[in-house]
């Protein structure tokens, strides 16, 4: 343990950390948009069914969150980390954060890597709490299925998002996850040690390919509920 301990506290192993959870949770979110475009693609009936047979595994979903909260803390704990540590080993303070381009791959999207990653944890706090712990079936979202009620998640979702206030700021954090993940994606795999000279373009093209499909992809749910006025 006392090993271990050491290797995860250098900047080695803080790095290999960042990259073991980043694409842990590309896998989370990649998973969690197929579940926001089942609501599309699905009737209400059968949304509001599949998040019921999540709900409805109990102690089983609580290890799952409890996972998945581990995964978010760990990442954040070696960003913010290896950011410090990147931080003070720089001497000029006042360096110009242009785009580089080129063999440094240094973008502004590597540039805000923490700005991002800090408003994208704020972001899963009130997005948690405002569609997990939101009003459910004590408040009237209610919806009857082979005689049992269920909580009408679906209605919530279509509420939310019928709203100009709550798509624009959805949109523009999803915009931010989009450049954290164009960066976070050929970086993890730099931490890991996997990549050379051969693999880094293919990498960084997956990388900014895996970016504009999460990102597009999370945009179109919030516009077409809001364009359609909560006609789905």
């Amino acid at each position: 343990m006392g090993k271990l301990s050491s290797s995860l506290s250098s900047t080695v192993g803080r790095k290999l950390l960042m990259g073991l959870t980043g694409l842990g949770l590309v896998m989370f979110v990649a998973g969690h948009l197929a579940g926001n475009l089942s609501l599309l693609i699905g009737t209400r009936t059968q949304f509001n069914q599949y998040t019921h047979l999540l709900e409805s595994l109990g102690p089983t979903l609580w290890i799952i969150e409890l996972g998945l909260l581990a995964l978010f803390g760990l990442h954040a704990y070696s960003g913010i980390m290896v950011w410090f540590t990147n931080r003070r080993a720089r001497s000029d303070k006042y360096r110009k954060t242009a785009n580089a381009g080129g063999p440094s791959l240094k973008s502004w999207s590597s540039v805000w890597m923490i700005f991002t990653g800090i408003v994208l944890a704020l972001f899963v706090v009130v997005h948690v709490w405002s569609f997990k712990y939101g009003p459910g079936v004590a408040e009237g979202y209610v919806q009857h299925v082979d005689g049992e009620g269920i909580r009408d998640l679906h209605r919530l979702v279509v509420e939310t998002f019928s709203q100009p206030g709550p798509v624009i700021l959805y949109c523009g954090v999803m915009i931010l996850l989009g450049l954290h993940l164009r960066h976070g994606f050929w970086s993890a795999f730099q931490s890991l040690g996997a990549m050379n000279s051969k693999l880094t373009p293919l990498t960084y093209a997956i990388g900014v390919l895996v970016a504009v499909l999460i990102g597009l992809g999370f945009l179109i749910l919030p516009v077409w509920i809001y364009i359609n006025g909560g006609g789905i």
